[in-house]
């Protein structure tokens, strides 16, 4: 059995795949993978990335829509634009944009 990594990028950070013109910023990181073996089998062998990794889910954007991607850390690179990210949910979930990452919002405790 394979160690577990610790994860590369955090939460608010502004990543981009290294493959496909996206990007987004992380609101959730799984240490392996952890969705569906019907979607991981759904990515052409060529480039299906490994289990044993950390894998991020991101408010994601492209020149045309915004969604939500599940990406693994071997595809990921840190976005140097600066730019900020458009997806609708960026407000729900983060507070702001301070030095190049977004500030997620305090959690709600009952």
């Amino acid at each position: 059995m394979s160690e577990i990594r610790q994860a590369k990028f955090q939460i608010g950070q502004i990543v981009r795949h290294r493959v496909y013109s996206f990007r987004g910023v992380i609101f959730d990181v799984d240490p392996t993978f952890s969705n569906s073996e019907e979607w991981w089998l759904a990515i052409p062998e060529e480039v299906r990335p490994r289990k044993d990794q950390p894998f991020y889910h991101l408010l994601a954007e492209n020149a045309e829509i915004t969604y939500i991607a599940y990406v693994s850390e071997q595809n990921l690179l840190v976005d140097e634009t600066g730019a900020p990210v458009a997806h609708p949910m960026v407000a729900q979930l983060f507070t702001g944009l301070e030095d190049g990452r977004y500030v997620p919002r305090p959690r709600a405790t009952n």
